[in-house]
């Protein structure tokens, strides 16, 4: 059976830019769709699926950060790349916490782009290629399912992103133990980098938030080590 193309929704307001990259991502096997504004993004996002969104953040009616942001409400499971001709660290770190998977700075080289988006979709996949009843974690109160990337409690569900999915099982295969920051950012991010460091600890203040109502549950930071999770159960 043939496999099916992975549906690209890509959003870049320079056409030529915008043109060459469909064209080149089509010629890889991705059924591309290009949009020139971050509102024709969200508006195409919401009529047709994707598997998998590359939006540059300045764009005009709406920026990237704001499309994401839209994106994200409607899905927390498709992943999202940003492009970006932005340095600062700053904005780095709000597009992580609006939920994107990974970011890569103009100029770059396609086979770079390629290799991110395929690393993005390793993870993404994973779940599907792992059987369901070694994915579901009891954490206090909350039944964490890594498959379906959610986080269930008594009193409501929370959906996580790919990387929060990522992150929060690796801690619960750590449970009570101190989780290296090294180990946790070569295994979600591949890159123990400083950048992907500060990444990482949004992503843990994100993780606390959605444990907070089991006060017997906590993230603990561990300094200059890693965290811990720690279920006094």
């Amino acid at each position: 059976m043939e496999k099916l193309q992975t549906r690209l929704l890509l959003a870049e307001d320079d056409r030529n830019l915008g043109n060459i990259l469909k064209n080149y991502l089509e010629a890889k096997g991705y059924a591309t769709t290009l949009c020139v504004n971050g509102q024709e993004a969200v508006d195409t996002f919401s009529r047709k699926e994707f598997d998998f969104c590359i939006l540059d953040i300045m764009m005009p009616l709406k920026d990237g950060f704001a499309a994401a942001t839209e994106i994200r409400a409607a899905n927390k499971k498709v992943p999202i790349l940003f492009l970006t001709a932005k340095t600062l660290q700053e904005d780095k770190l709000k597009g992580f916490e609006i939920g994107a998977d990974d970011y890569i700075t103009k100029p770059f080289s396609m086979e770079e782009l390629l290799l991110r988006m395929a690393a993005i979709l390793r993870r993404t996949d994973e779940p599907a290629k792992n059987a369901a009843s070694d994915n579901v974690y009891d954490i206090g109160i909350y039944t964490f399912d890594f498959n379906r990337q959610t986080l269930i409690s008594r009193s409501k569900e929370q959906k996580l992103t790919s990387k929060e999915a990522g992150l929060l099982r690796l801690l619960c295969t750590h449970a009570n133990e101190v989780l290296d920051r090294s180990t946790a950012l070569n295994e979600i991010w591949n890159d123990d980098s400083y950048f992907n460091a500060r990444s990482m600890d949004v992503y843990i203040v994100k993780l606390r938030k959605y444990l907070k109502d089991d006060p017997r549950v906590e993230l603990l930071n561990v300094h200059g080590v890693g965290f811990k999770l720690v279920m006094n159960i």
